[in-house]
């Protein structure tokens, strides 16, 4: 039975009239809590991931510290990949790294696919633990998109350029494909499962899509992402799509069946709005901005709260994560002000 007491994010989410604006945070569970670094100590992301009860604890304390309107689950977007064949390791500091790239067809050919509750029990007792016992606001379940995990798939890590995940679309663009749709298999998989345990709202993280120029996500990318928000829309939660410098492709998003598009701080409110964006927006302080002196936040956030309200279907977030150097009292401090904010 849901204990859901707070549901302002969802409203927002859908388009609708709220009392406040909702606001949370991407990486609001993280590095910037002291209790999270002392955990680190002891266990390892994949660690903690794979204990319900240690992995809630991680994904409410952002709730009950900071008084926000919505949990993401704590986990990462390579979570679901060791099930399909990929050996993926998380090294701090760095990212996750890939032993075995993939560089052809066959290896395309030889990723399995993946059966939710048989192979990522954890993610959805974390879930349910969560939804059933602990939290009074939505928790939003995740997953990476195709392009963004694949370009850790091909490049074997993280990348500045993703040449090689380009190369490997433009020259075996019947491996490429292949990819997609195994990708897009598992995503709707796994989105589906979270839904079906208890999640409230779904966030896709396309993180580095925006290495892609609009032909080419047309012609590459917009079929997978289209078949996917397709058949989650079925589900009937908030789907919210977000990139990183990924401005250039808002249009392209805009004809997804979306809930909410997430903004990095490279487009303003009003410029996504001038461009013909109806859906409800979510963003967008750039996070190192929170490092600043509190007037200098105060103006900046009421500039971002002004734009985002001139409309119905509005919620709070940073441009991108929470970094470790952010005191978590800044943090509460800005979820206060943004939730008496009246213009």
């Amino acid at each position: 039975m849901s204990r859901l007491k707070n549901d302002t994010f969802l409203k927002a989410a859908r388009g609708g009239k709220t009392n406040h604006i909702p606001v949370w945070y991407m990486r609001q569970a993280g590095r910037s809590q002291p209790e999270y670094r002392k955990l680190k100590e002891k266990y390892s992301l994949f660690e903690i991931t794979h204990q319900p009860e240690l992995c809630a604890y991680v994904t409410r304390l952002p709730v009950e510290q900071y008084g926000v309107d919505a949990a993401i689950l704590y986990k990462d977007i390579m979570t679901p990949l060791p099930a399909m064949g990929v050996n993926v390791e998380i090294k701090g500091g760095f990212g996750p790294v890939i032993d075995q790239p993939i560089r052809t067809y066959q290896d395309v050919e030889r990723l399995g696919q993946i059966d939710p509750e048989h192979d990522l029990p954890f993610v959805l007792d974390t879930i349910r633990l969560l939804t059933t016992e602990q939290l009074t606001v939505p928790l939003i379940g995740f997953a990476g998109a195709p392009f963004t995990l694949a370009s850790y798939m091909i490049e074997g890590g993280p990348s500045k350029n993703y040449n090689k995940t380009k190369a490997f679309m433009y020259s075996e663009p019947r491996a490429w494909f292949l990819l997609m749709e195994k990708l897009a298999d598992m995503t709707i998989a796994y989105v589906k499962a979270q839904i079906h345990a208890g999640a409230s709202a779904i966030q896709i993280f396309d993180s580095w899509v925006g290495a892609l120029n609009v032909q080419d996500y047309r012609n590459f990318m917009k079929p997978t992402m289209l078949r996917i928000f397709s058949e989650l829309k079925k589900e009937n939660v908030p789907l919210i799509l977000f990139g990183v410098g990924a401005s250039h492709l808002i249009m392209e998003w805009n004809d997804l069946p979306v809930d909410v598009i997430g903004l990095d701080w490279r487009l303003e409110i009003r410029d996504a709005r001038a461009m013909g964006i109806t859906k409800t927006l979510q963003g967008n302080l750039d996070p190192a901005v929170l490092l600043a002196p509190w007037e200098v936040i105060e103006e900046r956030v009421s500039d971002i709260l002004t734009q985002g309200i001139t409309q119905p279907g509005y919620i709070f977030n940073l441009g991108h994560g929470i970094f470790p150097d952010i005191k978590p009292e800044t943090i509460k401090r800005l979820t206060q002000f943004i939730h008496e904010f009246k213009q």
